[in-house]
């Protein structure tokens, strides 16, 4: 729900705060700088709520740092996966220098003996059979414990002694292989590589491809490193204090909610495990940074659920304004050609930093208020309609000044129906249909959807690297709970 409004963090009233009009002018209320408020007014990590631990035993130095090395090297991992803009940029080694030369002779000889195997007749595959035993064994790697039909069809289609066979046969196809190759590498990396290995599907000549693959197979190799990550910390529990406290209290939360009961009073039985998951996700959209820990598997990506949280606010605002606009104004204004589009622009410019630190709900929608009324009022002139009374303008004002009210039904209505959106954008089989918008959304369904595909790709990476903790978690959960009298 909205921040309270009208009010600081801390509570207390704010009694200079500037005028709506001189905000405007002074507020930078870009991106980057909404993104720079969030991080100032986050907390670290678990701060004031670290879970108590067993005394710490002495460590020393070369452990320490090696420890800070493993956790900033995980934490990179995890960048180069979900930013897609991330970039590394390796050494350039000096033009002429005996160690770039070196490099090139030897790559240049790899490749060309492999260019010129695949030109012999009948072509050679010596080279590719190796390449495709260590594509095989590089794809193996990237699963997860419950991957376990990937790794069959990987067997299947890499079998290398079959290779081999239909090799000494004439048999090889090579393009089939290295279609399945790049399916596989688009169903494992990341989805912000998705481009990156949509490209690949352009390149015809098997030599170009396979360097390709075998020089960037390392954007797939992310999941299987982040899996490490909760072994590794775990290892240094007793000294870091850093447990699985939070992700135990978050799902454990979630399935308590979940477990309600129908107006008879009947019990409507036990949750899935994948709808705890899902909607312990939504709740992460939610999250009272300030006052609560984050958990820990979704620590690194903190600061994007934040801002998500800001945008999903300003979302709900936005639906709810245009409802309440659309409703005072009547049908015949609504339907006018160009006018929700006018108004939803207005208010989106509005409510930019409204729910970051300093920015006040309260004056925002009393300056909507003010705005849309006149461009109400124009549009009636313009058409020949009836000007609004006195009394119908102070109900419109009244009704957009309380729409953040967590009372406000409009605001309950169109935020329960953003959620059933992105529940179900989680649960859809298919992540480039999406599922059936709510009524009530479609003034705001390309925003809607925007924000849909990014939760999604954040979710189900975390899901793909954290499934098997998440499922021992949630099974001791729900077989708990299911115990309970």
């Amino acid at each position: 729900m909205p921040l309270e409004p009208g009010k600081s963090q801390s509570g207390e009233e704010s009694s200079n705060e500037p005028s709506r009009a001189g905000r405007e002018e002074n507020v930078d209320t870009s991106e980057e700088s909404i993104r720079k408020r969030i991080r100032q007014s986050t907390p670290s990590p678990h701060r004031g709520n670290t879970p108590q631990a067993s005394p710490p035993r002495f460590v020393s130095v070369e452990e320490l740092m090696d420890a800070a090395k493993g956790v900033t090297n995980l934490a990179l991992a995890h960048e180069i996966v979900v930013n897609g803009g991330f970039q590394i940029k390796p050494m350039e080694l000096p033009q002429g220098s005996l160690e770039r030369t070196v490099r090139d002779i030897v790559h240049k000889a790899f490749w060309d003996c492999l260019d010129a195997q695949f030109n012999e007749d009948p072509p050679v595959y010596d080279h590719a059979i190796i390449l495709l035993g260590e594509i095989k064994e590089a794809l193996f790697s990237f699963l997860l414990p419950g991957h376990t039909r990937l790794r069959n069809q990987i067997s299947e289609v890499l079998d290398l002694e079959l290779i081999k066979q239909e090799a000494e046969n004439r048999a090889l196809d090579i393009p089939k292989l290295a279609e399945f190759t790049i399916g596989m590498m688009g169903t494992l990396c990341a989805p912000a590589r998705d481009e990156e290995v949509r490209k690949l599907r352009d390149i015809k000549e098997p030599v170009p491809l396979f360097s390709i693959i075998i020089q960037n197979n390392f954007l797939q190799s992310y999941p299987e490193l982040e899996n490490k990550k909760i072994t590794f910390l775990g290892e240094w529990t007793h000294y870091i204090q850093y447990s699985l406290e939070w992700v135990t209290s978050w799902l454990q939360e979630t399935a308590s909610e979940l477990y309600t009961k129908d107006s008879a009073g009947a019990s409507s039985g036990s949750p899935c495990p994948l709808s705890v998951l899902n909607h312990a996700y939504l709740k992460l959209l939610t999250w009272d940074h300030e006052q609560r820990p984050f958990p820990e598997t979704v620590v690194m990506d903190q600061i994007r659920f934040q801002e998500m949280k800001l945008e999903l606010l300003q979302l709900t605002l936005l639906g709810t304004l245009l409802l309440i606009t659309h409703n005072c104004a009547g049908p015949a204004v609504s339907g006018l050609p160009g006018f929700t589009e006018q108004i939803k622009s207005l208010i989106r410019l509005l409510l930019e930093g409204v729910g970051t630190p300093g920015v006040s709900t309260d004056d925002a929608l009393a300056t909507i208020g003010e705005k849309i009324c006149v461009e109400v009022a124009k549009c009636l002139s313009q058409h020949g309609y009836t000007p609004f009374s006195t009394e119908r303008e102070e109900s419109l004002k009244g009704q957009i000044r309380t729409a953040s009210s967590p009372s406000n039904h409009i605001y309950r209505l169109i935020e329960s129906r953003i959620h059933s959106f992105l529940l179900s954008y989680l649960s859809t089989a298919n992540p480039r249909s999406s599922p059936a918008l709510p009524g009530g959304l479609s003034p705001i369904q390309k925003e809607l959807e925007n924000l849909a595909v990014k939760f999604a790709r954040l979710v189900n990476y975390n899901k793909m690297v954290f499934s098997p903790y998440y499922d021992s978690c949630l099974s001791k959960i729900l077989n708990k709970q299911d115990t309970q009298p």
